[in-house]
């Protein structure tokens, strides 16, 4: 992953899961109402045919699988290179096989209910391996390199705890709506890391990028510590950019949502309530012009 393509990639394929629990998340809450609503940690494809129902996990499973044979493979020159730091990688996505292929099993033998406490944990220790090996990787991530990996493990904390809080409170919008959205925040912070940090246009002024082994590795280098000052400011910009572009987004698509889907369980009172505005609108006009009478 300590390139380009091996940001870009996961960063995508984060990105897109993140908004497709976002959206399908949102939409849960407003079609079974608060009373009823229950965190999810997969969603299935409803749109004809039936098969393609559990794509998710297959899609999740078999991204997996592949990362983890091309960091063994040593990607892109494809030999068994024993690079330490691509192991850890692998481990990364090691955690993720499991959950995945857990989940689809125990949906293939319909126990996926009984066991939501367990795909729950296992949702966990993705994101707390991924914490774990990101704070103490071999790879030597220093000046501002380093810092965007320690922005990293920010988002990826809060993963780890939503997901803890989605499965001891599995009725908490508060905590399916942290977790798919720190997933979306990952995806594209990966993302801008290998935009920011492997393509020498977006290199912030002042630094440069070294390359080696064979041009694929690279690291960002800073001339001064001025520079590499603004650098870390430019980091924690873009941080909290890219943070509230996807408050914004998703909150577009809650107010979406909630017009066109509303719960089911309201108070009868604000129905009652909202049944009777006009009513109520029209009284309070005839009130105020026997006021002016008067």
């Amino acid at each position: 992953m300590g390139t380009m393509i091996g940001h870009v990639v996961p960063g995508l394929a984060l990105a897109l899961l993140g908004l497709w629990h976002s959206i399908n998340t949102i939409r849960s809450y407003f079609l079974k109402g608060p009373a009823h609503f229950t965190v999810r940690f997969w969603y299935p494809w409803n749109s004809p045919p039936s098969k393609f129902k559990h794509m998710e996990l297959f899609f999740i499973l078999i991204f997996s699988v592949f990362t983890i044979v091309m960091q063994i493979l040593d990607f892109p020159f494809l030999r068994f290179a024993f690079k330490l730091d691509n192991f850890e990688h692998a481990t990364m996505f090691l955690h993720l096989a499991i959950f995945s292929g857990f989940t689809l099993c125990a949906e293939l033998v319909q126990s996926l209910h009984v066991l939501s406490g367990v795909i729950g944990v296992l949702v966990a220790s993705v994101f707390g391996q991924e914490l774990f090996l990101l704070h103490f990787h071999s790879a030597d991530h220093v000046g501002i390199e380093g810092h965007y990996h320690w922005l990293l493990q920010l988002i990826v904390f809060a993963s780890f705890m939503a997901a803890l809080a989605a499965t001891f409170f599995p009725s908490s919008l508060s905590a399916a709506f942290v977790l798919s959205n720190s997933v979306v925040f990952q995806g594209c912070w990966f993302f801008n890391m290998g935009l920011m940090l492997w393509i020498p246009q977006f290199v912030p002024a002042g630094c440069t990028m070294r390359l080696s082994d064979d041009d694929m590795v690279g690291a960002v280098t800073c001339g001064s510590r001025e520079a590499d000052l603004r650098a870390r400011a430019l980091a924690n910009l873009q941080f909290s950019w890219i943070l509230a572009g996807i408050f914004i987004f998703t909150g577009c698509i809650a107010l979406t949502l909630a017009a066109k889907y509303r719960p089911r369980d309201f108070p009868v009172e604000y129905e009652q309530l909202q049944s009777k505005g006009p009513e109520v609108h029209i009284a309070m006009n005839s009130f105020k012009q026997g006021q002016a009478n008067l």
